[in-house]
């Protein structure tokens, strides 16, 4: 089942690479098209030295067919996102056609700019609460507030990927993957 519209995965260099390849890989497997984004095309490093390759220029994406942008975390790459122009044009765009804004780790700190965190409930990892600017900020391992998801790190980037599968391709499909992955969850994502 192909889902309706893409999902923009940005890199920046210093992203978590646990983060950005599980979002990317769990997306693909539930047929879900990714586009992997950065400065420019062509490779872009992670904060351990690990690198993936963006596909084309945030400059050049049209966000008009994206049903979702997720972020992945690490430092400084979550920073970087913050700051990024192209980025923020690119969460607000989402935002705005009421399609998903997803961020893990530290990445939520790059939602705040953009206005979406306000009155929402949202998880992070710790530490980088403060930054979380008119959310109400949990601990729990995945949360969605409607159509903002938001999770811990590392190692929540599977039972995070799986929820951006089930909102995205239904919730048969989420339980079909996490059954084939042999995936052990937390518990489930919480809903508000």
């Amino acid at each position: 089942m192909k889902t309706p519209g893409s999902v923009l995965v940005p890199l920046l260099d210093g992203f978590e690479e646990i983060e950005a390849v599980t979002i990317i890989d769990v997306l693909r497997r539930a047929g879900v098209e990714v586009v992997v984004a950065g400065v420019e095309p062509g490779p872009v490093r992670g904060s351990h030295d690990i690198e993936l390759t963006a596909e084309v220029a945030l400059s050049e994406v049209d966000p008009a067919p994206l049903a979702m942008i997720a972020l992945p975390g690490g430092m400084p790459g979550a920073a970087k996102l913050r700051e990024h122009p192209e980025v923020q044009r690119l969460i607000r765009a989402v935002d705005q056609r009421e399609g998903f804004v997803a961020a893990l780790c530290a990445a939520p700190i790059a939602l705040a700019p953009s206005g979406v965190l306000a009155g929402k409930l949202v998880t992070s990892y710790p530490g980088v609460e403060d930054q979380l600017t008119g959310a109400e900020v949990v601990t729990d391992r995945v949360v969605v507030d409607g159509r903002v998801v938001t999770s811990r790190g590392p190692g929540t980037a599977l039972e995070f990927a799986l929820t951006l599968v089930g909102l995205l391709a239904g919730a048969d499909k989420e339980a079909a993957l996490e059954r084939a992955m042999l995936v052990a969850r937390g518990g489930p994502p919480r809903r508000v």
